[in-house]
């Protein structure tokens, strides 16, 4: 299935597929989502979150769009390399076969090389599923976004009408003085699509309104697609109501008669379960979001959703209030003083880093419930180093001549030489990013191994920093818990504060393994943490 965007962008064709594919999912398909990025950058890794959002850690240590979160949070199905690629990693892949002379001397074009790539990719990554469902990022009618368009309309002919089907999701605005939603649009990002020679064979129309039969009648007509096939997609109050709203359309059904498909209804029990959860909440906690891009809440989509999850699975309604670190670089940083749990994110760059510092210094000296990730955990550790007598304790991240340095480059704490002016010489080795899943070993008599219940986890990773081991012994003495270690025994993983009723820093990134079906421990524990501490120990 290959599903395309008209009329504007941020739609939602990422959670529209990712909920078509769950309902598929629940008629026992296997099911693989695809994410196509019309840019050129080879993957979001080194892209602004004010441009791009977060950046989606996959397993295999891929760095891809962040609608493959959505994916992973609908199906059961894990992502990797091979389910994100844009127009960069194309046009890189098939430069580098023209410098090896695979095309024999052909002068490469867009049409047949690029398209060809493009679709090579596709099957290469549809592989083994029973349902593939590609997306195409952008909106019909961007320029970049036509190699694509070219290439599925391509493999639409070849794969023939029995196993290609094309999806458009478009938009139905409703003009308030006129009390109508109107299909012009509708109709022209059709067109436009016709003219590229695909022709939708289902139309999802986001709208804010309910779409009256006689409007699904006339989009029916001026598109040609089939007047059961116009699917409507109300707004909603959260996107796991998604795939009962799309399975009361019955777009699922279309698909499987599409198909012909002959597998069990769907059962949505699952979903049932979370939406009866999200629907009654025993209790409310506020907690703290301290980060760099506050303003752009799609640079912490996966935490956002993992919060989501703790609370569906605690029934707890779960406040985010957005705080700007650099907003806290101040001696009484008030905006704290209302919440009911500190959250540290991960991130990237000297800005606010004092603000995370001063967060996590607020949160120790209050008891408040922490819950550091990556970079979260780092500057918890530099206040705890700080506040044991260590008082220039700092990351060379952002102190490079620091003469605490509890957070550093793996090559600066294990070179033989102590001279700072030495460190920069090993710069290079070992300061490469740490991505994607690993295992943790987890210590008997720790919260975090409480919370998991097991002493062997996996989670994923995206950072180059990491915990200097020459101050362990200080720290730990000092009741610093190195409640997690690498598999190696090498690098700490989970840190706790044992004069703190709940206080957990982690290096790796569990918000990406959180799913609204079976949660995440850390965030469930977290949110359980606030809610202990909004009852009993708030002020």
């Amino acid at each position: 299935m290959f599903i395309t965007g008209g009329v504007v962008s941020s739609l939602g064709k990422g959670i529209a597929s990712a909920s078509l594919g769950a309902i598929l999912e629940a008629r026992q398909l296997k099911v693989t989502l695809i994410k196509l990025d019309p840019y050129i950058n080879l993957d979001p890794g080194t892209m602004s979150p004010f441009q791009h959002g977060e950046v989606f850690v996959t397993d295999d240590g891929a760095e891809t769009d962040l609608d493959l979160g959505h994916y992973e949070r609908f199906v059961r199905t894990t992502m990797g390399q091979a389910n994100n690629f844009t127009t960069g990693r194309i046009y890189e892949n098939v430069i580098r076969k023209e410098r090896r002379g695979d095309y024999l001397g052909a002068t490469v074009q867009v049409i047949p090389h690029i398209t060809d790539e493009i679709k090579r990719c596709i099957l290469e990554a549809a592989d083994g599923a029973d349902v593939a469902m590609v997306e195409i990022g952008g909106t019909v009618g961007d320029i970049e976004s036509l190699p694509f368009l070219e290439a599925i309309r391509q493999l639409g002919g070849e794969l023939g009408h029995e196993r290609a089907l094309f999806i458009h999701l478009t938009l139905i605005p409703y003009i308030p003085t006129s009390g109508e939603l109107k299909s012009k649009p509708t109709q022209h990002s059709v067109k436009e699509l016709r003219s590229i020679g695909i022709q939708p064979d289902i139309l999802i129309c986001r709208s804010s309104q309910p779409l009256p039969l006689g409007l699904r009648d006339k989009i029916s007509l001026f598109t040609s697609v089939d007047k059961a096939a116009v699917i409507s997609m109300l707004d909603a109050d959260s996107i796991y109501r998604i795939p009962s709203l799309l399975h009361q359309e019955g777009l699922d059904k279309i698909v499987c008669d599409k198909f012909q498909l002959n597998t069990p209804l769907a059962d949505l029990s699952g979903w049932e379960k979370v939406l009866s959860a999200m629907d009654n909440h025993t209790a409310s906690v506020n907690v703290a979001m301290v980060g760099k891009y506050t303003e752009l809440t799609d640079a912490y989509k996966s935490i956002n959703e993992a919060l989501i999850h703790a609370g569906i699975h605690t029934r707890t309604q779960v406040n985010i209030i957005y705080i700007d670190s650099e907003d806290l670089e101040t001696p009484e940083p008030g905006c704290l003083k209302n919440i009911d749990a500190i959250l540290v994110p991960g991130g990237f760059g000297e800005r606010g880093i004092e603000g995370k510092i001063c967060a996590a210094q607020f949160a120790r000296e209050n008891n408040v419930p922490y819950l550091g990730i990556c970079l979260g955990m780092q500057v918890a550790v530099i206040d705890f180093a700080r506040e044991i007598g260590l008082e220039k304790a700092h990351s060379t991240e952002f102190e490079p001549n620091t003469p605490a340095p509890v957070i550093a480059l793996i090559s600066e704490w294990t070179t033989d030489s102590g001279d700072l002016e030495q460190r920069d010489e090993y710069a290079d080795k070992g300061g490469t990013m740490r991505l994607g899943g690993q295992n943790c070993h987890l210590m008997r008599g720790t919260k975090t191994y409480d919370l998991y219940g097991k002493e062997i986890i996996h989670e994923r990773h995206r950072h180059r920093y990491e915990f200097n081991n020459n101050y362990m012994g200080m720290l730990r003495q000092a009741g610093l818990v190195f409640a997690g270690l690498s598999a190696d025994g090498n690098l700490v993983e989970v840190v706790e504060n044992s004069h703190h009723p709940w206080f957990i820093g982690c290096q790796f990134h569990p918000e990406f393994t959180s799913t609204p079906r079976d949660g995440h421990p850390l965030f469930s524990g977290f949110i359980r943490a606030a809610r202990a501490y909004a009852k009993e120990m708030k002020p």
